[in-house]
């Protein structure tokens, strides 16, 4: 065999054994994950990395305490807001920043960012802050091994995003102010052909406004379908919470036979300790 054969023989058994290996896939040691959050209005969406303990000490070691973390791994987290929320009571307008924290044994800086770009907390300057804001860390009495981030507590106007590694919670809470703009979308809506009966009246009595323009509208709402009984349970809830105990018994009663008649347990319950209590 030629000089040249062999030459490129070796070369070709590289390029080969160069590709399999380039082919190689292994578990990511800090997986990516995006969780997403339906919250006011909008949605709230976050995504980081999540190193794992691997029986290293954490806080104040690996992660040093009085630096700037990437709150993570690899790239900094990233948290996107659908539309203008609060934190802290300071504003912070639509949009995605990057998440970074300065980590403390009693206290820990939570910054959010407009830089998108760098990877880590590496190119991190504080030029380029929206807003920082503090938050106290709490023991667990037990060691989550994956960094993990999720949302909490929330309700129609607020949520918390809370952090969880080893025996450490830390987190904040955001809040948006939507009472302004649902209760422009229902004067906006009752305008139109088709009227927003029932999330008007829903939204009333959910949130303690006038109880008797609630109850006009959940009427409405329930003559539009008189066989949607979860509307005359809502229309019930209103006249209890008027004091109108023999008007709440009678709509639980024609709701119960309706949530009877289309195999819902949960609404035959609810109507009968709706009931209950107004007797």
């Amino acid at each position: 065999m030629k000089p040249s054969t062999k030459l490129g023989l070796i070369a070709a058994f590289a390029l080969l054994a160069s590709t399999a290996i380039s082919q190689v896939k292994l578990p990511a040691a800090s997986p990516t994950q995006t969780i997403n959050q339906d919250f006011a209005l909008s949605n709230i969406s976050i995504t980081y990395s999540r190193p794992s303990v691997k029986g290293r000490e954490i806080f104040g070691q690996l992660v040093p305490y009085g630096a700037v973390w990437r709150t993570g791994a690899n790239a900094s987290t990233k948290i996107k807001f659908g539309e203008e929320v609060s934190i802290n009571g300071k504003t912070v307008p639509a949009g995605e920043y990057s998440l970074f924290s300065i980590p403390g044994a009693n206290e820990w800086t939570f910054i959010l960012s407009k830089n998108l770009k760098g990877w880590g907390a590496m190119g991190y300057n504080d030029s380029e802050d929206l807003l920082r804001f503090t938050a106290k860390p709490q023991e667990i009495p037990f060691s989550i091994e994956t960094f993990t981030m999720l949302f909490a507590n929330q309700t129609q106007n607020s949520v918390d995003v809370q952090l969880l590694w080893d025996n450490v919670s830390v987190g904040f809470t955001v809040k948006a102010d939507i009472d302004s703009k649902v209760m422009a979308s229902i004067a906006e809506g009752m305008k139109g052909d088709k009227k927003p009966y029932a999330q008007a009246a829903t939204y009333y009595f959910d949130n303690g406004k006038d109880l008797k323009q609630a109850l006009t509208w959940a009427s409405e709402a329930v003559k539009a379908q008189p066989d949607a009984y979860w509307l005359e349970h809502l229309k019930a809830k209103i006249q209890l919470k008027l004091g109108d105990k023999k008007g709440a018994i009678a709509s639980a009663e024609s709701s119960m036979k309706k949530a009877e008649a289309q195999k819902n347990p949960d609404y035959v319950a609810l109507n009968k300790k709706l009931i209950a209590s107004a007797k």
